[in-house]
């Protein structure tokens, strides 16, 4: 294994990770933790198919995270997040990766989350691009 590609490997480590440590605070409905994992800018963008017509919606971050952290504590809600595709260019990531949406243990929805991630000045992989498609019927 080349000094490159050990390279790669740890930083498709690190992106996953960074990745995970952003859903541990959505889990727990903690904006800082979540907050920590962004970058100040972060494009939020949602496609949606209805009457097969395909729309894209933009979302403001501190309205997300208002919405996360609002959800009363009697709601159970989790994002199950399954096959990570990532890809690595120097400070540059890409994820690709499968979702199922939970509500009180009921499936909601599913689709794709898509996310551009870059390595900071600390070495810290941040989200500066999450889109997803929604669906209502999931396998």
């Amino acid at each position: 294994m080349t000094m490159l590609s050990q390279e790669n490997n740890l930083d498709k480590v690190a992106v996953k990770s960074s990745i995970e440590t952003f859903f541990e605070g959505f889990h727990q409905q903690d904006s800082l933790k979540m907050k920590a994992m962004v970058y100040e800018n972060i494009e939020l963008f949602s496609v949606k198919k209805v009457d097969n017509l395909y729309s894209l919606d933009k979302s403001d971050f501190s309205s997300f995270l208002k919405s996360i952290v609002s959800i009363p504590k009697n709601i159970k809600f989790e994002e199950v997040l399954s096959n990570y595709n990532i890809q690595v260019n120097g400070g540059l990531a890409q994820v690709w990766v499968n979702y199922t949406f939970y509500i009180n243990e009921q499936v909601s929805h599913c689709g794709i989350n898509s996310f551009q991630l870059y390595k900071d000045v600390d070495g810290i992989w941040k989200i500066i691009f999450l889109g997803d498609t929604r669906q209502k019927i999931c396998n």
